[in-house]
């Protein structure tokens, strides 16, 4: 008997790779210790090499982004995942492969992988945000949306336990290899179940297509013309992208910040051990976990009562930011890491509220465009995936770590003023060169 709530089971399998994502991303954060004993690597250092993850990812997301729209999510998710996972799994023999290829460089080695492996992962949101657009109702999106981006925070919070038992267990080489693995048991079961649209899929009922696409005022597939006429540079013609694209690189300073050093700045700052990081690194991405559906319903709600998306986007974006960015400001007046690990949690769970906002954004704007067009966001606001890392180890070098918290709160208060511009209905859209 056919289900008629199939798209639940294709959503289940995004969250559950957008966790894989985060797991497979921070669990370098938690082996720091390990690899910069081996190799010998200064703060500085170990900044840049948490950041050249980003130097690989901004792009996977604009090429993943335009692949989503052309060939569509299928190919993209069961391509990219396959090659991320074998690079993941390479991460444990990083600066084995620099010292023996890169004239005896463990740096050059790190960069090689840890950059291709973020360009595997760069299509996951994009590819994400093409699969919402092709599988779920309008009325739906923003909510389920924040569904599957609750694999970021889930992802972060069980990253300790997971790589803190693997590497105390085993070694921190073998953590990754088992990483790797893991991705490739996806793309095996997701071979097996999803189609680029519901229409394509037997499994889908038509009570349950007639409810996809209730509400549809807009193609989600743009035709042949529509595609003949498309140019990138279109993204920077409409001013709502662009403000968007602000707060959606603030929120991703927020995550890659926390990411990749919150464990090594509780070791630094107060002396904790690899065994207690299991549950400390926890605290900052368990509210999250709540926050990131609750904000993408509150928007929702807001919109029932309104209809307006402008009102209920943006206000939930505002609030989000504005609270995360006071947070991250206040860290330097406490002295304790009760005092510094509660405003981060609660710094991390009003940003990551917002989340759900700017990948909706963008399908309501133009569903036509949401893949290129989201890998051109994704390209400009995950430069953070570079710079968090990269900008934090010099200012952990020569200021400490509050300087960090400062600067990461200023950039959330500037996505306060960009979101309150973002607009959707087309009269209100500044589409003039």
């Amino acid at each position: 008997m056919r289900t008629t709530k199939y798209r639940y089971w294709v959503i289940f399998m995004v969250l559950l790779i957008m966790t894989i994502n985060y797991i497979d991303r921070g669990a370098l954060a938690y082996a720091q210790q390990d690899i910069i004993e081996e190799f010998g690597f200064t703060p500085a250092q170990w900044g840049s090499i948490q950041g050249f993850f980003g130097y690989g990812y901004i792009f996977g997301g604009l090429f993943g982004g335009v692949l989503a729209d052309k060939k569509g999510p299928r190919f993209v998710w069961l391509t990219f995942v396959t090659i991320w996972s074998i690079f993941v799994a390479l991460t444990a023999y990083a600066g084995n492969l620099g010292i023996a290829i890169f004239g005896g460089s463990a740096m050059a080695g790190f960069f090689v992988v840890r950059a291709l492996f973020g360009f595997a992962e760069g299509p996951s949101f994009v590819s994400m945000s093409r699969t919402l657009a092709n599988w779920v109702a309008p009325k739906e999106r923003t909510f389920t949306a924040s569904i599957t981006l609750i694999g970021t925070p889930l992802g972060s919070v069980i990253t300790a336990p997971i790589a803190v038992f693997l590497i105390s267990m085993f070694n921190w080489k073998i953590s990754f290899l088992m990483l790797g693995f893991l991705g490739l048991i996806w793309v095996l079961v997701f071979s097996r179940i999803f189609t680029n649209l519901p229409e394509e899929n037997p499994r889908v009922s038509k009570e349950e297509l007639a409810e996809i696409r209730q509400g549809e005022t807009s193609k989600v597939v743009a035709t042949a013309q529509e595609a003949k006429n498309f140019h990138w540079y279109d993204f920077f013609k409409n001013s709502s992208y662009l403000f968007n694209t602000v707060g959606f690189f603030a929120i991703s300073y927020i995550i890659f910040m926390l990411l990749t050093w919150t464990p090594k700045y509780l070791q630094d700052v107060y002396g904790m051990s690899l065994k207690s990081l299991w549950y400390l690194g926890m605290i900052p991405w368990l509210g999250p976990i709540f926050s990131t559906p609750f904000g993408g319903k509150i928007a929702d709600l807001i919109f029932k009562k309104t209809k307006n998306l402008r009102i209920a986007r943006n206000s939930v974006a505002m609030a989000s930011l504005l609270l995360s960015g006071v947070c991250f400001i206040l860290i330097p007046t406490v002295n304790s890491m009760t005092g510094a690990l509660t405003f981060m949690a609660l710094g991390n769970t009003a940003a990551l509220a917002s989340n759900s906002i700017y990948w909706s954004n963008l399908i309501d704007i133009d569903p036509t465009r949401t893949g290129a067009f989201g890998g051109i966001m994704h390209f400009l606001g995950q430069t953070a995936a570079m710079l968090a890392p990269t900008i934090t180890g010099i200012m952990v070098t020569n200021y400490g770590y509050n300087a960090g918290f400062v600067l990461a709160g200023t950039i959330c208060l500037i996505g306060v003023i960009c979101a309150f511009f973002v607009k959707f209905k087309k009269e209100e859209i500044d589409v003039s060169v």
